[in-house]
C-alpha cells in the first residue's frame, strides 16, 4: 500500500539541477499524462518547470507518496546539505512545530 510521509515539499525540477550529482530515474516518472485519444505518453524527461516533491526521508518523488515514482534516492550528506542550505529543507523544524500543541498527561 502506497505510504503518505509526514512531510514534504514541492519544488520545481530546476532546482534540484543545481545539485551537482543530479541524477534522476527518468523511468519513474508518473505516467499520467494522456495524448489526445485518451492514452497515457511515456514522459521521457523532466521540463524545468515540471513540480517534484522532498519527502522527509530526502527522497525525490514525481508526486506526493513517499514511496512512488521515485526520481531521486542517492541520499548521502552532500545531498543532505544541498537541501538544508540551498533549498532551505528542514523537516525536523515541521515535525517538532507540528507536535508542538501536543502535551503530556
Amino acid at each position: 500500500m502506497p505510504e503518505m510521509g509526514k512531510y514534504s515539499k514541492a519544488y520545481l525540477a530546476k532546482r534540484f539541477h543545481e545539485f551537482p550529482a543530479w541524477k534522476p530515474n527518468l523511468q519513474n516518472l508518473r505516467q499520467d499524462k494522456t495524448n489526445e485519444n485518451g492514452a497515457d505518453e511515456q514522459r521521457t524527461a523532466l521540463n524545468d518547470d515540471d513540480v517534484l516533491y522532498l519527502q522527509e526521508n530526502y527522497v525525490v518523488t514525481d508526486g506526493i507518496i513517499k514511496d512512488e515514482n521515485i526520481v531521486f534516492d542517492d541520499v548521502n550528506d552532500e545531498w543532505k546539505a544541498f537541501c538544508e542550505k540551498v533549498l532551505e529543507f528542514d523537516p525536523l523544524a515541521y515535525l517538532v512545530e507540528d507536535s508542538s500543541h501536543l502535551t503530556m498527561h
